[in-house]
């Protein structure tokens, strides 16, 4: 697993404590995937309900809240492939 991929979780479990009503997947393009869902946030390439793809630029500025992750899907910057109302809830929680 890659430094990205275990920085990612740790920063993501921290916002999203106590798992998500869902299920979502992270790719970090170059990088590997994370999968937020009921059990928590871990390194998988499972499948869910909607997959998010970004580099690793543009998904550490949406971590860090410097990136609003819709402003980063209307910017181009992040790609949405499944469940749009999974992504939308799940940008709440991260914003």
């Amino acid at each position: 697993m890659s430094d990205v991929i275990t920085a990612a979780v740790e920063a993501l479990s921290g916002k999203i404590e106590g798992g998500f009503d869902g299920s979502a997947k992270f790719v970090i393009e170059g990088e590997g995937a994370i999968v937020v869902d009921a059990d928590g946030v871990r390194a998988s390439d499972d499948e869910t309900d909607v997959t998010l793809t970004a580099d690793a630029e543009t998904f550490q500025s949406i971590l860090e809240g410097d990136l609003n992750p819709t402003a980063a899907f209307m910017g181009g910057k992040l790609s949405v492939d499944g469940d749009m109302g999974m992504a939308m809830k799940l940008g709440s929680v991260l914003s």
